[in-house]
């Protein structure tokens, strides 16, 4: 896992008949630049990852979809995030545009982490403007170029998408995150930004898939979405996004971050959920 892969982002287009739908995992990389730079372990650093989110769902280009997985970890710069979600703080020297840092870059987990955790910061100095720019130009950017490119590929030949951004959450998110709650975190949480990134019956659909395996379902709680559904989530043009995370207890061990014994039947839940949801998007085509 140490050193980095030369291809920041892979892609998987389909095996079969082509379908608008398009899924992509932002945060599942494991490959950690050698100039990271971080002070901590790097065991503490995978404590931000989406491990395996791209092997639960890797069967989607049998059911028509194309998968996009970056392969660099999000605690080194994170795709899910505006270009302008940046700390000044953790810069050595002013950056050369104007940022608009969020409550996420508040919580240490904007653009470029700068901690893991409230007390716990990933780096024991100042980042360098040059760092952080060749970070956007060699995996940032290169994220966003594959994701568009098939996301527009699609919308031109079909004239409607369906997009799945697909993630993990820690067991202990609303503590992470500062909410006070007494009721437990779902399996798994569906976002749309309240409604405005992605048609009902399609997040109906997959809330009555998941739940009839079994899984407990929440929607926007606590996660609504972010950068990536907020941009390409259009229900007027019949572009829609959905943002979806899985409790990582469900399918792997937190602390050492390997699959579990369930993680087998998680996945095979998830690939037929795919195949529902490919013959959702088949049946709202011309014929």
């Amino acid at each position: 896992m140490a050193g980095f892969t030369p291809q920041p982002v892979v892609r998987r287009d389909p095996s079969g008949p082509v379908l608008p739908l398009v899924c992509d995992s932002p945060h599942s990389g494991t490959h950690y630049p050698v100039d990271f730079g971080a002070a901590l372990p790097l065991a503490r650093l995978r404590q931000g990852e989406d491990t395996h989110v791209d092997a639960l769902w890797s069967a989607a280009p049998d059911h028509g979809a194309t998968l996009i997985a970056a392969t660099f970890p999000r605690v080194y710069i994170d795709p899910n995030r505006t270009l302008a979600d940046l700390d000044p703080e953790l810069l050595a020297s002013p950056w050369p545009e104007p940022l608009a840092p969020s409550e996420k870059t508040r919580l240490g987990k904007g653009l470029v982490w700068s901690r893991m955790d409230a007390a716990t910061p990933i780096y024991d100095r100042k980042l360098t403007v040059r760092e952080v720019q060749r970070r956007i130009d060699t995996c940032y950017l290169p994220y966003h170029a594959t994701l568009d490119s098939a996301v527009e590929e699609r919308y031109a030949r079909f004239g409607a998408l369906w997009h799945l951004n697909l993630h993990s959450m820690p067991n202990d998110v609303y503590e992470r995150l500062g909410i006070r709650c007494d009721r437990p975190l779902a399996d798994f949480v569906l976002g749309d930004r309240d409604g405005t990134t992605c048609e009902p019956d399609f997040v109906a659909l997959i809330e009555a898939e998941l739940r009839d395996k079994g899984y407990t379902v929440a929607r926007n709680d606590p996660y609504k979405g972010v950068q990536l559904i907020a941009r390409m989530g259009r229900p007027a043009e019949r572009r829609h996004s959905l943002q979806i995370e899985i409790r990582r207890p469900v399918y792997m061990d937190e602390a050492s971050r390997e699959r579990n014994a369930r993680f087998d039947r998680v996945q095979a839940d998830l690939t037929a959920v795919l195949a529902r949801v490919a013959a959702y998007i088949r049946d709202r085509l011309p014929r």
